[in-house]
């Protein structure tokens, strides 16, 4: 026990070491605070401050007898630096958009001096082209705030998972269309300058392209999730329709049906096992960018499913961040206090 407690006293001792700094006051009792038997530290500045400021209404969308308000949590950087901005889309199935989660990855970007805003955005019922409208109202939004927030203007990325995958390309891939511009602070651009996709899909006619017949015959159904986002539920006289049954549809709310040559600079990035969205996806996005000569690069994860813990390992997160900093680049000084309620406290 003996052996064991001084190992254990050496390792607290190592661990407070760290905090340590050859620049410590010669005689630390005259520290306010002294008292006999006291550990005097210096804190290693390693790490800068994140304020978060949730339950921002960044869209109030008009219902026949309410508003609904559409949400989004901002983490900033504390420094006066102009900054670039991120708009993280969360997965979902296009059932739900939990924006709050992936709090990793989100985190990791705010620590390399990014903006991270985290958005929720409407899911089926709402059809197509709701969600798409949602992601640029969000831009829009930013970029009408940008003093406050800290933000460049000028540069504003989006990441999304799975579905939230689906509308960063989304906005990507329309870059310019103006016709799916809708709501508040249009007088605002809403082009994004780079695009992450994580597991997204990018063709709503061919989800399960490669998976087993089973899986395949799923999105075959008028009442899959994709099928509803396209054609809304069966209703009255309406039996419902599947993305096959309405392929110009689908095609026109996929991303692949507006590459051009004109998209942002894109990452995709998917898992070689991934059971509910196939890898084709990511493929045919990546290989369909190329042919535009668009700046687009793709990893295929090996042994990476939907979801799984691989997404969340620093390698991915690695990734990602230093594609967003080569392509937004770093924060730049010159810029103001944001002005945001605790924005500097």
């Amino acid at each position: 026990m003996k052996t064991i407690f001084k190992i254990s006293m050496a390792a607290a001792l190592l661990s407070l070491s760290a905090f340590s700094s050859s620049g410590a006051m010669a005689d630390d009792t005259q520290l306010l605070g002294y008292s006999k038997g006291a550990t005097v530290i210096s804190p290693k500045i390693e790490n800068g401050q994140i304020d978060t400021i949730g339950g921002i209404i960044y869209s109030q969308i008009k219902g026949l007898r309410h508003n609904r308000a559409l949400r989004m949590t901002v983490q900033i950087p504390r420094d006066n630096k102009l900054k670039p901005a991120i708009i993280y889309f969360p997965g979902g199935g296009f059932t739900s958009a939990d924006y709050e989660k992936y709090t990793e990855m989100r985190m990791a970007l705010a620590k390399a001096g990014f903006v991270v805003a985290a958005c929720e955005y409407r899911t089926v019922p709402n059809k197509f082209p709701a969600l798409l409208q949602d992601g640029k109202a969000a831009i829009r939004f930013l970029r009408e705030h940008a003093k406050e927030f800290g933000i460049d203007p000028e540069r504003i990325g989006v990441l999304g998972d799975s579905a939230g995958g689906y509308v960063s390309q989304m906005v990507g891939a329309t870059n310019g269309e103006k016709k799916w511009d809708a709501g508040d602070y249009l007088n605002q651009n809403s082009d994004v300058q780079a695009v992450v996709s994580i597991y997204g899909i990018s063709d709503l006619r061919n989800i399960g392209e490669g998976h087993p017949e089973n899986i395949r015959k799923v999105h075959d159904s008028a009442a899959v999730t994709e099928a509803l986002l396209v054609n809304g539920p069966a209703f009255r006289d309406f039996a419902g329709a599947s993305v096959l049954e309405t392929p110009e549809k689908a095609l026109d709310a996929s991303p692949i049906g507006h590459v051009d040559g004109t998209e942002p600079p894109f990452l995709l990035m998917h898992g070689a096992e991934d059971p509910l969205v196939s890898p084709v996806q990511s493929k045919q996005m990546y290989e369909a960018l190329k042919q535009k000569n668009v700046d687009a690069q793709y990893i295929l994860m090996r042994n990476a499913k939907h979801g799984d813990i691989s997404w969340y390992q620093p390698n991915v997160i690695n990734a990602v961040v230093d594609f967003f900093k080569a392509k937004l680049g770093e924060p730049k000084e010159g810029g103001a206090k944001t002005t945001v309620p605790g924005g500097n406290l």
